[in-house]
């Protein structure tokens, strides 16, 4: 814990791309450096940037509920995002979220290799296409790797599934139930995944 403990330290003053400069602080990632699972997400939204913590908005809030209906706790998984700074765009009182483009992602990746040689999962869970690109280095279809396990870029045993946040952008509540089933069908897959290994 005490490497992790480090890197996070050293992490928040990261200036590897300019997202820090609109950012309110670094969001490192959470979890036990013995966890066997690690959740990999895009970038940290409007209130993991105020907060500094990673997936406590309505995505995390999305996650914790499908953590719990497969009975995995949250403290015993590790989470983080591919991107440390929340990248927006200002507009009028609120922050809207813009995807990173590659050259911020690539320069934070050294902070996720960090995370994942300390951490050492059993299974990397990516959440939403950047983070399966990032992962896999290559460009990934959701729909097609959705629930399979791969190998990462690195060698890692990795599954992909739709970021949480999607289920909030569903048009209405039987679009939104159906995703939040995708999820949690994904993550018994996970879990089963890891048990088996």
């Amino acid at each position: 814990m005490a490497k992790l403990t480090a890197v996070a330290k050293d992490a928040k003053d990261c200036t590897r791309c300019p997202l820090y400069r609109n950012a309110t602080q670094t969001v490192f990632g959470e979890g036990p450096a013995t966890a066997r699972i690690m959740m990999v997400g895009e970038q940290p939204g409007d209130q993991e940037d105020l907060q500094g913590h990673p997936f406590v908005g309505p995505a995390g809030r999305e996650l914790d509920k499908a953590l719990q209906e497969v009975g995995l706790d949250r403290k015993k998984v590790y989470v983080t995002n591919a991107v440390k700074h929340f990248k927006n765009e200002p507009r009028g009182k609120k922050r809207l979220h813009k995807r990173p483009n590659r050259y911020e992602v690539e320069k934070c990746r050294w902070w996720l290799d960090q995370e994942i040689a300390i951490v050492q999962p059993d299974l990397i869970l990516a959440l939403g296409v950047t983070a399966a690109n990032i992962l896999t280095g290559k460009s990934v279809t959701i729909s097609r790797q959705r629930g399979q396990v791969i190998d990462s870029l690195a060698g890692h045993r990795l599954m992909v599934t739709a970021h949480p946040s999607s289920i909030l952008r569903m048009p209405d509540e039987p679009s939104r139930r159906k995703a939040r089933a995708a999820l949690v069908d994904d993550l018994k897959k996970a879990r089963k995944a890891v048990a088996e290994k």
